[in-house]
């Protein structure tokens, strides 16, 4: 029985991650949708990588998912000016790169920089919203 030795790549898998696969396996494709919706949410990954992870039933399901997979995961947020408010969003800087007073205000003079790359859609929309609370202009990309 293939199924009670699961392993990913010839690797061994812990028992707790032997036991979510297992628990994945038996899910619905409804049950798999909320799963996909809820790790999306809590964790800022898409949906298209929870998908791939899941089981595919024949080559048409996998190849189908595969375009999919190219969705954007993670971000680079772009301060493209400070606006007005330039001390304020030095300290907003500062506050999320924990960056010096001096780098900070460089990054800010040298604008348009990247504040921080990589990083995931939610904490990316929420560097936006507070950079641009204090008059900032910034890009996702």
């Amino acid at each position: 029985m293939a199924e009670e030795n699961v392993t990913v790549a010839e690797e061994k898998l812990s028992k707790r991650v032997e036991d979510t696969l297992m628990n994945i396996k038996e899910m619905n494709l409804l049950e798999i949708s909320s799963l996909a919706k809820a790790m999306e949410t809590e964790f800022g990954i898409t949906a298209a990588s929870i998908v791939q992870a899941a089981p595919m039933s024949g080559g048409a399901a996998a190849s189908s998912a595969q375009p999919a997979a190219e969705e954007k995961s993670t971000f680079t947020v772009m301060l493209v000016s400070a606006g007005d408010k330039k001390i304020q969003v030095i300290k907003e800087i500062r506050a999320i790169t924990s960056l010096g007073l001096k780098e900070s205000k460089d990054l800010v003079d040298q604008a348009p920089k990247p504040v921080k790359e990589n990083v995931s859609k939610k904490e990316a929309e929420e560097i936006k919203s507070k950079l641009e609370a204090q008059g900032a202009t910034v890009e996702l990309k």
